[in-house]
């Protein structure tokens, strides 16, 4: 298992390094994870790498635990909004309201695009599960 967590820290690390190094706009974490996803990929290909193989490996083994505890990772968030209550209080309307606004056009967006998807690929959209 530490072997799996060992890796998973190397990607989230070369992720942060590519991220930075090429100044992205996107978080390092994020493209460890899709460095990741990757890797993944041709090990599948190579090595015949099926979902059982990976659950059972020392990566599937470490995501496994870092999912179980996935509830401390908010921790720090919430110390971060208890932390800026002041600004919540000033701004916390505006706030509210660029959730919602950017929820629903996050919602609509993703209905469209499904709506087009479905008809670009011939399915119907009302038999869609």
């Amino acid at each position: 298992m530490i072997h799996g967590f060992v890796l998973l820290l190397v990607c989230q690390l070369a992720g942060e390094s590519v991220s930075r190094g090429l100044r992205l706009p996107v978080p390092g974490p994020v493209v460890g994870l899709v460095l990741m996803l990757l890797g993944l990929f041709a090990c599948q290909r190579l090595a015949g790498l099926d979902a059982e193989a990976l659950k059972h490996s020392s990566v599937g083994k470490a995501s496994a635990g870092v999912l179980q505890n996935l509830a401390l990772l908010f921790v720090p968030a919430g110390v971060g909004v208890v932390q800026h209550l002041r600004l919540l209080a000033d701004d916390g309307i505006v706030i509210a309201l660029a959730l919602v606004v950017s929820t629903a056009a996050t919602l609509a967006v993703t209905g469209l695009v499904f709506v087009a998807v479905a008809r670009r690929t011939g399915a119907d959209a009302e038999k869609a599960p």
